[in-house]
């Protein structure tokens, strides 16, 4: 689990390119300070495992469903790319709980300033604005932003400068993919409200399914 923090902007060493698959060698300062075999790392937002370590550098593999899913098929030696590591226990919760699982990718539409902050327009499929509300909260290219505006094709965010100084947005420019989270919480309150629970022996007489009905009643 993320929190949609960047730790640092890295860059792509080598990408090894197999059939349907590819290995990336990723180089960073701070998070290597720690970072073991095994380690979960959110790269541009997803989430990749440490395969192998060499000084500075690391080493992930990455399968075919998350090449389909994500832009890191397009990613090439000298690309910049956004860091986290997995959120320790008794870390603090800076952004909003991000799982590192891409739901598809958005073209950025176009980049404007107002006064000190930065507008990015995402065009999304309608399949991830559908999970998108304003003032929710969405991860792109693994960071944790608000939406401020939805449009039947797209989303905007608003960025203080601290954020594109740190990440990668500050290079990002129109008709760039970028990778996007959906908030979890959406996804599982809809599956819980739409699809029905398998009948058991003690509640064949259940509908199994929650309902908005059932929660008012409940008091929610």
């Amino acid at each position: 689990m993320f929190t949609g923090i960047i730790e640092e902007v890295g860059q792509i060493t080598a990408v090894i390119k197999g059939q349907r698959s590819s290995q990336l060698w990723v180089q960073g300062e701070r998070i290597i300070d720690d970072l073991k075999l095994g380690d979960s790392v959110a790269v541009n937002g997803v989430c990749l495992t440490v395969s192998q370590l060499r000084g500075n550098k690391w080493m992930a593999d990455v399968m075919s469903e998350t090449l389909n899913r994500s832009n890191l098929g397009d990613l090439q030696g000298g690309a910049a790319v956004n860091l986290e590591r997995a959120m320790p226990a008794n870390g603090r919760f800076g952004g909003h709980m991000v799982a590192g699982h891409i739901d598809g990718t958005g073209h950025i539409v176009q980049i404007t300033k107002d006064d000190n902050a930065v507008i990015f327009e995402i065009k999304a499929a309608p399949k991830i604005l559908h999970y998108i509300i304003e003032k929710g909260s969405i991860a792109i290219d693994g960071i944790s932003l608000t939406v401020t505006e939805i449009t039947t094709d797209s989303f905007k965010v608003s960025i203080i400068p601290h954020t594109v100084k740190e990440t990668i947005l500050g290079i990002k420019k129109p008709g760039d993919p970028v990778n996007l989270e959906n908030d979890l919480v959406g996804k599982y309150i809809e599956k819980l409200l739409l699809n029905p629970a398998p009948k058991t022996d003690h509640n064949q007489q259940k509908s199994g399914r929650l309902t908005v009905d059932f929660l008012t009643e409940a008091g929610f």
